[in-house]
């Protein structure tokens, strides 16, 4: 062989090589594809979200209330739930989950398009079923905040401040953790929602209830809950749907997700039993209301670091969650005089706060924890987390307050207010004796 022919030859094998290495490559690689039991899990874990607030918030914020502003809360959570589902098909999910840049998405999937039935978007099931996940986090976060205005704001003023909120308040946080925006970027954790959704709701609240001022007879005639039964079936929908909330946000049915739901329950177990004592302690009977408010600040508390503590941190968690948010129901309504009817801040922006902070210390191996090297730098990160999100939550709700104010009015009349807001706002009772 002629020196010439072997320079050809080697020439022709080359390019072939090349395509053979970059075959072989590729097939090192595979793509992701649709998983049956992954798609079933989240198919479950959505529904489950969805149940949280339609039953369970719903019910358990309607026995809060006296027996007249019952469905007025039914109502509100209900209403919420249609309009924070259109509004997230139309774009919010979108601007929360599509690239865009650190601060927001963009309307690649304006309207849903090119969102079909096959796209996997990274994940193991489809990308209509993350969607539909997502959506019931958007749907249950304004809800909460309603806790903290019940029986005296109006049904318009609810809807439109519901609109304005999920849009500059809940879409950008969410893109900024979990949509690819700078929190993400930063290593901020907050596997289910303690940012997202509780501290923003949790300071949104707090930041309605105190421009919308308080019940009348506040805070010297204030009225027990109508129906602690109901409180505490809607709280034990709350606990289950949770178990969706958290678990479903490891996108997969794994081990990672069995830890989650583990976790889950050992924080609202231990909080339970830690405010019933403290209550007991102070009031010398232990309330039905109490120990199932307990059960929630355990969830709220648990929810950023499920993924990433063991049961030890869950329940060293829990035991803070039942007492530090014990106190601040107090402080917030005596010290402060604000009158957060359902202990919104209290109970889930509190929570939401110490769970997303201690996620740093509790994630460590030192505590059975898993996912956090470095507990220094993992607290700045948390801590700068948290307090961006509640510099923006605190200082665009009252943008949105005042614009409210000013388009529907907040406030029902006070002879309205007296009446109840069944009758007032919807013409109906949740009571006829007469039947």
């Amino acid at each position: 062989m002629t020196s010439s022919t072997l320079r050809r030859l080697i020439t022709l094998l080359i390019p072939c090589l090349l395509a053979a290495s970059s075959a072989l490559a590729q097939d090192a690689t595979p793509a992701v594809v649709l998983d049956s039991g992954d798609t079933a899990w989240m198919l479950t874990a959505t529904v489950l979200v969805l149940f949280m607030t339609l039953p369970g918030l719903a019910l358990f914020y309607g026995g809060l209330v006296r027996a007249k502003n019952l469905l007025s809360v039914l109502m509100q959570c209900f209403a919420i739930a249609c309009l924070a589902s259109i509004l997230w098909v139309v774009g919010l999910y979108s601007l929360a989950f599509s690239e865009g840049n650190t601060w927001i998405g963009d309307l690649k999937h304006f309207l849903l398009g090119g969102i079909g039935t096959d796209e996997l978007n990274g994940n193991s099931f489809p990308e209509t079923v993350f969607l539909m996940f997502q959506m019931t986090f958007a749907i249950i976060t304004p809800g909460l905040i309603i806790g903290s205005v019940v029986e005296r704001i109006k049904f318009s003023a609810v809807l439109l401040f519901t609109t304005l909120w999920l849009i500059l308040v809940y879409v950008p946080v969410a893109h900024w953790v979990w949509g690819g925006g700078w929190m993400m970027d930063r290593g901020v954790i907050d596997l289910a929602g303690g940012i997202v959704v509780h501290t923003t709701a949790g300071i949104s609240a707090l930041v309605l209830a105190a421009m919308l001022g308080p019940r009348n007879g506040f805070p010297k005639r204030l009225h027990p809950p109508h129906s602690p039964g109901l409180v505490m079936i809607g709280a034990s929908m709350l606990w289950v749907g949770w178990f969706g909330f958290n678990a479903g946000s490891q996108i997969a049915a794994n081990g990672s997700a069995g830890m989650t739901m583990l976790v889950t329950h050992i924080a609202a177990a231990v909080a339970s039993l830690t405010w019933m004592t403290v209550e007991w302690l102070k009031t010398g009977k232990p309330g039905l209301v109490g120990i199932v408010t307990g059960m929630v600040a355990g969830l709220a508390t648990i929810t950023p670091a499920s993924g990433n503590v063991g049961p030890l941190g869950a329940a060293l968690l829990g035991l803070l969650a039942g007492l530090v948010c014990y106190i601040m129901c107090g402080f917030i309504k005596n010290r402060l005089k604000i009158d957060d009817s359902l202990d919104v801040f209290a109970v889930h922006g509190v929570g939401g706060i110490v769970g997303s902070v201690l996620v740093a210390v509790f994630g460590v191996s030192a505590f059975g924890g898993r996912g956090v090297d470095s507990m220094g730098s993992q607290l700045i990160t948390q801590v700068t987390g948290v307090g961006a999100t509640v510099i923006w939550s605190a200082g665009l709700t009252a943008v949105i307050v005042l614009a409210v104010k000013a388009i529907t009015g907040l406030r029902m009349d006070p002879e309205d207010e007296e009446t109840g807001l069944d009758q007032a706002s919807h013409g109906e009772s949740a009571y006829n004796m007469e039947n």
